[in-house]
């Protein structure tokens, strides 16, 4: 795990849920994820967008901050179909749905709207990859 974010995870579990720096006062989420090949848990701190239907559902964007290639994490939560994450004080099951088409692009426009540089990675990004979004939805 990078050094950032390793003081994301810090700062995120020390501030209820948020952080500073470049994400202060972006809404963030801890996805904990174990590895396909490895086996391993790992944590990644990422942004997401709440759904405007209630608070049971997540979205979370796999931008890999612009890169060519998919974050490993989707790959893993794409290949397990549920996880924990970690939003606000509050530790919870998920199941993991990859959206796509007009609803996977609707739901990128709204968060590129909120945050310019998610616009910018989809423009990297161009004629390489789409930039996947997840759904997570709490589960019992």
């Amino acid at each position: 795990m990078s050094d950032w974010n390793t003081q994301t995870i810090k700062e995120f579990r020390a501030n209820e849920g948020k952080v500073g720096g470049p994400f202060e006062g972006a809404p963030m989420v801890l996805l904990h994820h174990r590895g396909r090949n490895s086996g391993r848990e790992y944590v990644a701190p990422t942004m997401y967008l709440a759904d405007d239907t209630g608070p049971d559902v997540i979205y979370v964007f796999a931008s890999n901050g612009g890169a060519a290639a998919n974050p490993a994490w989707y790959r893993n939560l794409i290949a397990a179909g549920k996880t924990t994450i970690e939003r606000d004080t509050e530790t919870y099951a998920v199941t993991v749905h990859d959206v796509t088409g007009p609803e996977r692009d609707r739901i990128y426009a709204i968060h590129a709207g909120r945050y310019p540089g998610f616009a910018e990675y989809e423009r990297q990004t161009a004629g390489i990859r789409t930039i996947p979004v997840l759904e997570l939805k709490r589960s019992s």
